[in-house]
């Protein structure tokens, strides 16, 4: 119970990671205000968490629109009286190539993935430093750190990871922690993976062979992640990207098998 008597806030948490971040904060006693552009999505995670016996409320809008984020904030003094953590999850990646993407494309990804981001703790610093006390998770991923396509998504993600930093010295200082957990392949929901999905129903296992660990991994296993990083226990970490990835950054062990064959 980490989390007991505190609020935390997840956006785009509908769905997929965020669903997951947000009944695993509610399960360790948090109580949630669970944020996302589908009405139903977020009301389907506000359902769960209340009846595994948690607290939440649902607040619908956009993270690109600084009025839907101050109203998720107010949503969540205003019913739970205070805000001690934020996970800006809500990110949109679309187009797989540069050749693909559009002027129109990649303002949209980044507004979504990065703009957003800024908005929403731009919007719930001002109450953290108020108190002395906050803790901001930034779900970034490894596509901002090696190519894996998605030219504007890698981008944006990337450009989250220097804000994640920038925040961290900026208000560190003021008893506010910002961190970053940077994702390799998860299996969700998410529009591009269903794309993916439908065109080969075992992209997930073919994908598996590139992960030192076997797998891919599951929503919970970035859940827990966020849930480290947002505790007290965590109190001395800040500016880092927490990289859970099952090893993919670390090597590849297709390539490392291909070598190692030569030399046999």
């Amino acid at each position: 119970m980490r989390f007991r008597s505190k609020v935390a806030i997840v956006s785009g948490g509908g769905d997929g990671i965020g669903r997951a971040t947000a009944q695993r904060l509610a399960s360790e006693g948090a109580a949630l205000v669970v944020t996302d552009i589908s009405e139903s999505a977020a009301a389907g995670t506000v359902a769960m968490i209340e009846q595994a016996g948690g607290r939440a409320a649902a607040s619908v809008g956009s993270v690109t629109s600084e009025a839907d984020c101050n109203a998720a904030i107010a949503l969540a003094l205003e019913r739970f009286g205070t805000v001690d953590v934020l996970v800006n999850n809500a990110a949109l990646a679309d187009k797989p190539t540069f050749e693909q993407t559009t002027p129109a494309d990649w303002d949209r990804e980044f507004d979504v993935t990065l703009r957003g981001a800024f908005l929403f703790a731009r919007a719930v610093l001002p109450h953290m430093i108020a108190r002395g006390s906050g803790a901001i998770v930034n779900i970034g991923s490894v596509n901002g750190l090696m190519y894996f396509g998605n030219p504007a998504y890698s981008a944006a993600k990337a450009g989250l990871l220097s804000m994640t930093r920038s925040l961290a010295v900026e208000v560190g200082p003021k008893g506010v922690r910002i961190n970053m957990v940077s994702p390799g392949t998860i299996r969700t929901n998410a529009m591009s993976w269903t794309k993916r999905v439908q065109r080969d129903p075992k992209v997930f296992e073919k994908l598996a062979r590139w992960y030192p660990v076997g797998r891919v991994g599951l929503p919970i296993d970035i859940a827990a992640a966020v849930a480290f990083l947002a505790a007290d226990e965590a109190g001395f970490v800040n500016g880092t990207n927490l990289v859970v990835d099952g090893g993919l950054t670390a090597g590849m062990p297709v390539m490392a098998e291909e070598l190692l064959a030569e030399l046999r």
